[in-house]
């Protein structure tokens, strides 16, 4: 399956560079949820309703970037700390 990919796909993939282009959008998705909505619908969602899901998801995404360029001690850190966030976001539900 050489070739089936453009090579700077796969030197983005390679670098990590492709996880920070996620990363980048999941700060503008946070941006949006906490002030752009807000001015633009009149109300959004508080943010201990979505913040530990998108720190989850930003750890998530840091694991797969220290996996990808070789940093494999931080893969554990980072899928520890996902793991935290998801059990943060499940007892906030638990506790409604």
């Amino acid at each position: 399956m050489e070739g089936a990919l453009p090579r700077w796909v796969l030197e983005w993939l390679a670098s990590g560079r492709l996880v920070d282009l996620a990363l980048a959008v999941l700060v503008l998705e946070a941006a949006w949820l906490a002030l752009l909505q807000r001015r633009v619908l009149g109300h959004a969602p508080p943010v201990a309703a979505w913040l530990p899901n998108l720190l989850a998801g930003v750890a998530l995404l840091l694991a797969l970037r220290a996996a990808l360029t070789g940093a494999t001690a931080w893969v554990v850190v980072w899928l520890t700390a996902a793991f935290a966030a998801h059990l943060a976001e499940l007892a906030r539900h638990l506790r409604r």
